[in-house]
This record gives C-alpha cells, sequence and structure tokens, in this order.
C-alpha cells in the first residue's frame, strides 16, 4: 500500500517539489518502507518519538522537525533534526543559535490564519522577528511554514496558503543577513495539491502515504 500510495502521488506532484513524509506514530518499518520507495525527507512532531526512530533509521534520510519545539528540547532537537520547520520567536531561535554551530537551516512558522491556539508567528509580526533573527550568526532561516487552520474542504485552506506565499516574497526583497527565502512548506494529506498551486516547494504528506492512523 505504502508504494502505491507514494508512486500515485509522485506521478502528480512536480520533481521540483520536496515531499516530507510525516511519520506521526507510524513504525520503523513502515518509514524504512517508504525510504525504500524513495522517500528521502521525513517530518517528526515530537522529540522523544524522534529519538527512538533516529537511533534504528540514523541519517540515511533528511529530519524535518515539524511539530512544535519548547525551549528545553532544542539542545536535543538539534542533535536529530537536519531542519527545524518549526521557528516561531527570536527566543526559539537565539536557543538554537547557542547549541549549534554556523548556518543551521530552519523555517519560521506563520501562524496564517491567527488562531490563538497555535503557535508561531503572526503575518504582521514576520518582518521584525526575521530582523531580530537575522542577527543570529549560527541560523540560517531558508524560508517558511503554515499549517493553516482545519477544515474540511481544501479550497478554504487556500487563502491562508496565498498570503504564507505573499509573505515569502516580500521578505525575499528585504535581503537580510543569514535569511535566504529557498523553501516554502505548506500542504498536508487533504490539502497538499491546493499548496503546490499556491507555491509551495515543500509538502508534509502523511495518511496519504500511510494510510489512517490506526
Amino acid at each position: 500500500m505504502i508504494q502505491e500510495n507514494i508512486e500515485k502521488i509522485r506521478k502528480i506532484v512536480p520533481k521540483d517539489i520536496t515531499i516530507v513524509a510525516a511519520t506521526k506514530t507510524r513504525s520503523v518499518d513502515e518509514i524504512k518502507q517508504a525510504i525504500t520507495c524513495g522517500i528521502t525527507d521525513i517530518g517528526e512532531n515530537y522529540i522523544q518519538e524522534a529519538e527512538k526512530k533516529f537511533n534504528d533509521i540514523k541519517r540515511i534520510v533528511k529530519w524535518h522537525l515539524i511539530g512544535h519545539l519548547q525551549k528545553n528540547k532544542v539542545k536535543k532537537a538539534v542533535k536529530i533534526f537536519d531542519i527545524i520547520e518549526t521557528v516561531d520567536s527570536f527566543e526559539i531561535a537565539k536557543e538554537i543559535s547557542k547549541h549549534t554551530e554556523k548556518g543551521f537551516p530552519v523555517l519560521i512558522e506563520i501562524n496564517s490564519a491567527r488562531e490563538q491556539q497555535k503557535s508561531g508567528v503572526y503575518p504582521e509580526n514576520l518582518e521584525q522577528v526575521l530582523v531580530n533573527i537575522s542577527t543570529l550568526s549560527n541560523i540560517s532561516v531558508l524560508g517558511l511554514m503554515t499549517m493553516g487552520p482545519v477544515v474540511e474542504n481544501p479550497e478554504e485552506i487556500r487563502p491562508y496558503f496565498r498570503l504564507t506565499k505573499q509573505l515569502f516574497d516580500f521578505t525575499k526583497k528585504l535581503n537580510l543577513p543569514n535569511v535566504e527565502m529557498k523553501i516554502l512548506s505548506m500542504g498536508m494529506s487533504n490539502s497538499w495539491q491546493v499548496a503546490i498551486e499556491e507555491g509551495a516547494t515543500c509538502i508534509r504528506i502523511g495518511t496519504a502515504i500511510f494510510g489512517p492512523r490506526t
């Protein structure tokens, strides 16, 4: 099933789009199947769960942190992950910078729908946050990430993806040090096609690869 699902997705997804397999609650065997079928990037939400899998799988894939990062977990996170997609404050970026060497890649998470219960930088605060983070020599901001609200109809999420792409384009023009807009991470199993139409360069897919969670 995993192979069939990946083949179906690959037929539609342009070759220059990175597919991150979202592997929360998935077994090491399932992840290894996906890797055998050509998946090169995996995304984990929780440090503790990722650590167990990392000890088995190692660096045969690129590890993305796609869940919220707490300050007290940063030291462990930078040992496992190749990129942290969910930087949502100067404080968390400063903590990452403290525990890494020059050029550690991160994305800034945008709270595109301004949902109070979710983490992420509000659109109107992005420029100031980036200006502050650009002073950290060990951090390399490579782009933006958004989750968007949970919706039934993928079309309802389009305005939030569009807004994030506008912020991505705006940020490119700021020419800040240690900031280079290359990656726009948007879209999940039910919304990745809309995300690509709105400019995503990276999509995070779990259920559409592995099937429903048990």
